[in-house]
């Protein structure tokens, strides 16, 4: 049996023995070493992860510019939430890479936290299926600028005005005054009638007792100008002759080129000013 100062002197002299360890280890140059080398490495991994961010981040800034001047209509808030969309997931992907490279910088086992993380993906992408479709459908409506805020579309049996686009869902508004909410999931196929000009055309029909060269010149007459007066017309109108012949009339066809959904007002624009022309005629006839 050890007395208790014999017990005394064992603890201290194991203090001691510990204390020995500890400062031989902290004045060793090979850890003081190697921490040296780990720190710069972390730090070297961190300057090249934000310059890799801030590189990434102005190709996307200059490709989103360069989409931006090609389109005819476009609406920036879109590309403003394009650009933020795309620096976010830049900034989450090179931060997860950058911690698990610091991580390994101090020998975590990465395995059971890569395996975690990829179970936990998986778990999320099989309980919500649609989500995730429509979500990653918007994300290409917006990044590829299928549509904008205010463009007319059809997609399926729906067809108006966009009013709003999401990542989920895409409001249409449509001719009638109804709002359609569409999961982005579900836009498989659409139309946009405002990425390019319009053409307006008016086939008028004519008695066989008219002349047809009065009828031109008077078509000619009345829509000369019309460009001027009517902001949506792209070019000035033009006669394109006669369309279709029966016994009792022939149907001359007008053509303009417009601007995206101004198809219906240049219409209405053409038919108004060849209807007051005919007026006019006939009011001279009359006094005449």
């Amino acid at each position: 049996m050890l007395t208790i100062q014999q017990k005394a002197e064992k603890t201290v002299d194991e203090a001691l023995s510990i204390g020995e360890r500890f400062w031989n280890k902290m004045s060793d140059p090979d850890l003081w070493l190697a921490i040296a080398f780990g720190a710069i490495r972390i730090l070297v991994i961190i300057l090249l992860t934000r310059l890799i961010i801030g590189v990434i981040n102005r190709l996307i800034q200059r490709f989103l510019e360069n989409q931006q001047k090609s389109r005819i209509s476009v609406n920036p808030r879109r590309f403003v939430t394009v650009g933020e969309l795309l620096r976010n997931v830049t900034s989450v992907v090179c931060n997860f890479v950058m911690i698990l490279l610091i991580l390994s910088e101090f020998n975590f086992d990465l395995g059971p936290l890569l395996a975690g993380a990829g179970v936990l993906g998986l778990a999320i992408g099989f309980g919500a299926q649609s989500l995730v479709k429509d979500v990653i459908t918007g994300f290409f409506i917006i990044f590829e600028d299928q549509f904008a805020v205010g463009d007319v579309i059809k997609s399926g049996e729906f067809r108006g005005t966009v009013e709003m686009i999401g990542l989920r869902t895409t409001r249409i508004k449509g001719l009638g005054g109804e709002t359609y909410m569409i999961p982005n999931g579900l836009i498989t196929s659409l139309t946009n009638y405002s990425l390019s000009n319009s053409l307006a055309v008016v086939d008028l029909p004519v008695k066989n007792e008219k002349s047809v060269q009065d009828t031109l010149a008077l078509i000619k007459l009345a829509l000369t100008g019309l460009e001027e007066q009517v902001e949506a017309i792209r070019s000035q109108p033009e006669v394109l002759g006669v369309q279709s012949l029966t016994t009792a009339e022939y149907v001359v066809r007008i053509a303009a080129e417009c601007r995206p959904n101004g198809k219906e007002e240049v219409e209405r624009a053409m038919l108004q000013a060849i209807k007051e022309a005919i007026e006019v005629r006939e009011l001279k006839s009359m006094e005449g």
